[in-house]
């Protein structure tokens, strides 16, 4: 669907629906778009989004907008739609995966292509929308004002690598923790050989995922996980989207092993000289020795030694990623832009249950509740899901 702003400023919407038509959006400058945002992220590519649709996206419609002057792609933003309780919810293509998502548009654009484009929500087909992984000041929630409710999601610690990774270890780290480090891996070591595999073209990658869907199953065993790594289609998902960006040079896994067989595994993207930590694990059985820890380190100096300039953890604040970063640059979810008033009473409700979790985790009690006894029963509702 075609909408011309009808102002003479060449400016033309559409609305993306197929995904022929979002296939050709890659050859139109999609990647430039996502590199021209304030904090890009690699989980915007097209690559990425476009392997999440092929095999996440069962069940919803795309409804991508898009902007262009003159023909050329200038503005963008990614949704889909799907049906969630006998409501239209629209969210970011891409899920839970969809870190830092936000509107696109390029460098040259007025800041009236982005107001625009976010108007263009409306043209939706839906109930209300859902859309997790915001950035503070992101454009999209500035260009939506108060219809857009933003809640803090995640901490997602940031560090500052630019003076070089081991000048930033000794800046952030005493004598007592670097020792602390080394004899972790003294220790691990042995165990039996210990080496460390970099993991950089499709071949060695493709290799590395393996161990880390089995290293990831192993730590999440009888826990929680809400990830979806390595369900059917969620193992389907990050191999193919795995090997779009690794045919842009963006992908990178590390492996600690002990004798040949891996431990730990950190699995980043290397984007806009920046280092975006995606899934990492370990061995639940040596936890006691840190290999996860030990392989951070080693993931950390491989991105310094690329001359990366910034580390973006985006999960959450635990200690080691606190201890090894400057500050907390939050990602959102908005809810928001109801069209009816079912959705109005959606948006209050889930508002209303992300206060609950926050409670939930800021009592010992309450948490042992919802992650232990509780683990069971959520754990067979996942598994009672279509696909899982």
């Amino acid at each position: 669907m075609r909408c011309p702003l009808g102002d003479g400023n060449d400016l033309v919407f559409e609305t993306v629906g197929t995904s022929e038509a979002f296939d050709a959006l890659a050859a139109a400058g999609w990647d430039e778009l996502v590199r021209a945002m304030p904090r890009p992220s690699p989980f915007l590519l097209h690559g990425w989004l476009a392997a999440w649709w092929r095999h996440e996206g069962d069940g919803a419609e795309l409804a991508v907008q898009v902007a262009r002057r003159d023909g050329r792609l200038v503005a963008a933003l990614p949704l889909c739609v799907r049906r969630s309780n006998g409501l239209r919810v629209a969210s970011f293509l891409g899920g839970v995966h969809s870190a830092l998502a936000d509107l696109l548009v390029a460098s040259a654009e007025p800041a009236s292509t982005q107001v625009a484009l976010a108007e263009r929500v409306s043209s939706v087909r839906c109930d209300l929308a859902d859309l997790f992984g915001l950035p503070g000041h992101s454009r999209l929630a500035g260009a939506c004002g108060a219809r857009l409710r933003t809640v803090e999601r995640v901490e997602a610690p940031v560090l500052d690598l630019t003076p070089g990774w081991d000048a930033v270890y000794r800046a952030k780290t005493d004598s007592k923790k670097r020792n602390l480090h080394k004899r972790r891996r003294r220790q691990l070591g042995e165990l039996g050989e210990l080496d460390v595999v970099r993991a950089r073209t499709v071949d060695e990658l493709d290799a590395a995922l393996d161990e880390a869907f089995r290293l990831h199953e192993l730590r999440w065993a009888g826990r929680p996980d809400g990830s979806g790594f390595v369900t059917p289609s969620g193992r389907r998902f990050n191999r193919d989207a795995l090997r779009a960006l690794a045919a842009q040079d963006l992908a990178r896994i590390v492996l600690l092993r002990v004798d040949g067989r891996a431990v730990a595994f950190h699995y980043f993207l290397v984007f806009e000289n920046r280092m975006y930590v995606y899934r990492l694990g370990f061995d639940p059985a040596l936890g006691r020795l840190s290999p996860g820890l030990v392989n951070t380190l080693d993931a950390l100096e491989w991105a310094g030694e690329e001359g990366v300039e910034r580390v973006e953890y985006l999960g959450g604040g635990e200690r080691y990623k606190l201890e090894l970063s400057d500050r907390l640059e939050p990602l959102y979810q908005g809810l928001g832009l109801a069209a009816t008033p079912q959705g109005h009473a959606v948006v209050g409700a889930r508002l209303a249950a992300i206060h609950v979790r926050r409670r939930l985790k800021r009592s010992p009690a309450l948490h042992r509740l919802y992650f232990d006894r509780l683990a069971p029963i959520r754990r067979a509702v996942a598994r009672a899901k279509p696909g899982n």
